[in-house]
């Protein structure tokens, strides 16, 4: 009898304990206004409670980047992502920062897209500081979870020098930093790549402080 007082306590607490975990995420955006969000409205507008990037009708001439006004250091994010293209990419920048009198940014991006057919989905860029991918997922896991021209479950945990990213729930990519310099905090973008006409949907956005 008391072993299965125990088990149901046990139980009721780890219920608790999933509901708190729940309720520490905050939404990043709310599916109608810009509210929390800055940057040229050009090639984002908001559609079906979602962001897109980009355009289906027209050529991206740069790299096109919307970004939270709020800064965050440790975090695990969630956001769901559609693409459409398997001819150019985007991205979701994190401890990012704008580059004062220029339309880009620097900072980490967990890759959405394709390279020469190659997914970049759940790989690790440095945009515009070191300018190279720091870790690529493996393609053959990627293309058996990703869903293409459909939502993906993109999970980003970012906590002292160590970066997880999930795709649909799979364990896709650890890195651990190990330049001491690079910046621990900064901002979170959603891109669109230059190039081919291609749209990015990002949608759910929620965030949980670490």
């Amino acid at each position: 009898m008391k072993k299965l007082i125990g088990l149901i306590l046990l139980a009721s607490l780890c219920l608790r304990c999933g509901t708190e975990s729940e309720e520490a995420f905050t939404s990043l955006f709310d599916g109608q206004t810009w509210e929390g969000w800055e940057g040229s409205k050009e090639f984002f507008r908001i559609e079906d409670q979602a962001i897109v990037a980009g355009s289906l009708d027209r050529e991206i001439p740069k790299n096109q980047f919307l970004c939270t006004e709020e800064v965050y250091g440790d975090f695990e994010l969630r956001v769901k992502v559609k693409f459409t293209s398997t001819e150019n990419n985007a991205g979701i920048q994190f401890r990012t920062k704008r580059i004062p009198n220029d339309h880009e940014v620097i900072g980490y991006q967990a890759d959405i897209g394709f390279l020469n057919d190659r997914p970049l989905w759940g790989s690790l860029y440095d945009e515009s500081r070191r300018k190279m991918f720091l870790l690529q997922a493996d393609p053959n896991q990627v293309r058996s979870v990703v869903k293409v021209d459909d939502w993906n479950d993109y999970r980003i945990l970012c906590q002292g020098k160590e970066v997880k990213l999930w795709l649909n729930d799979t364990l896709v990519l650890e890195y651990e930093e190990f330049e001491e310099d690079i910046e621990t905090e900064g901002i979170i973008c959603v891109q669109i790549h230059s190039g081919v006409p291609a749209e990015a949907w990002y949608k759910d956005i929620e965030i949980r402080p670490l």
